[in-house]
């Protein structure tokens, strides 16, 4: 079998692939392409006619969206199943990773980490007033994923939603702001606690940019 994950080690939707291909405990190859490279590679184009990350190749079938390929993951392969038989939890599961997508990941991700952590890092300029922007969004998004979560998403075990919103407030935390706008929500706060230990967070970590 060959199984090739293309993507960028910093991307959020990236790592999504990745934890859902190691709570399967999948084997693969990774190929690194960076989307914001002046230079996307032609061959790597052909398979993503739009640029971004990621794409999996199976056996010669190229899939890209990251909801489509977490899910082709989830039916392909054997392994412990990420998607709840139950159509309620299943629409929950759903729900939050529509809620993320559509209102979390900018402001936690782009706004939040990239600006306080990925750019001071790299002692790139730092716009505080986009920091708050975010802060502000990302508090609502909170607010709203809060009472929807249980021990895991639906109470059914771990699922595609768990591996969505994680990857980000893996991200979202790191910033100190982020850290402190989680804490005053406890369910979600107890979850990622819970969630963060797996060791499918711990092999797919793409660790931080040396300071430049």
């Amino acid at each position: 079998m060959s199984l090739v994950l293309h993507g960028y080690r910093y991307s959020v939707y990236n790592r999504i692939a990745r934890l859902a291909l190691a709570e399967k405990g999948i084997p693969y190859d990774r190929v690194e392409v960076n989307p914001f490279a002046p230079d996307v590679p032609a061959s790597y184009l052909a398979l993503h006619p739009f640029g971004r990350v990621p794409t999996l190749v199976h056996d010669g079938f190229a899939l890209y969206e990251t909801g489509a390929i977490t899910r082709y993951i989830d039916r392909a392969f054997p392994g412990p199943a990420l998607q709840p038989a139950g159509p309620q939890a299943l629409a929950r599961m759903d729900q939050v990773i529509g809620i993320v997508d559509s209102y979390g990941y900018w402001p936690m991700v782009r706004q939040v980490f990239a600006l306080r952590v990925f750019r001071a890092r790299a002692r790139q300029p730092v716009d505080e007033a986009e920091i708050a922007r975010g802060l502000a969004a990302s508090t609502k998004v909170l607010a709203a994923l809060d009472p929807l979560m249980g021990p895991l998403v639906g109470d059914d075990g771990l699922t595609l939603a768990d591996l969505h919103l994680g990857a980000m407030m893996a991200y979202f935390t790191l910033a100190p702001e982020g850290a402190a706008a989680l804490a005053p929500h406890p369910r979600l706060a107890a979850w990622w606690r819970r969630l963060s230990t797996r060791p499918s967070f711990a092999v797919t970590d793409p660790g931080l940019p040396q300071p430049s």
